[in-house]
């Protein structure tokens, strides 16, 4: 197998883009069983560090693979994971600081 390029693409590399996409797809797992828990849909924040890790490894994975459409949907999904994370623990630091 040889990427547009003609370059060879190891094993290895397809192997890391699988586990990504494993990370990546785990997240809406999680999203499921914490929604079947307490029987209401639920974002927790396992979701958000699965998105992370999954997107993270897609975007190297993109990167290695020089592909620029995805490399560009990956960034920018990082920025909005990120984004939640800094919200929940904003708000989990607002809530300690006034004894909540």
């Amino acid at each position: 197998m040889s990427d547009p390029c003609g370059q060879p693409i190891g094993w290895v590399l397809v192997v890391f883009g699988f586990l990504g996409q494993a990370l990546f797809s785990a997240r809406f797992l999680v999203q499921w069983i914490a929604s079947e828990r307490k029987k209401e849909s639920v974002v927790p924040i396992h979701f958000w560090y699965f998105s992370i890790g999954g997107g993270l490894t897609l975007l190297i994975y993109a990167i290695l693979r020089l592909d620029p459409v995805f490399i560009v949907g990956q960034a920018a999904g990082l920025l909005v994971y990120g984004r939640n994370l800094y919200l929940i623990w904003r708000k989990r630091e607002l809530a300690a600081s006034h004894g909540a």
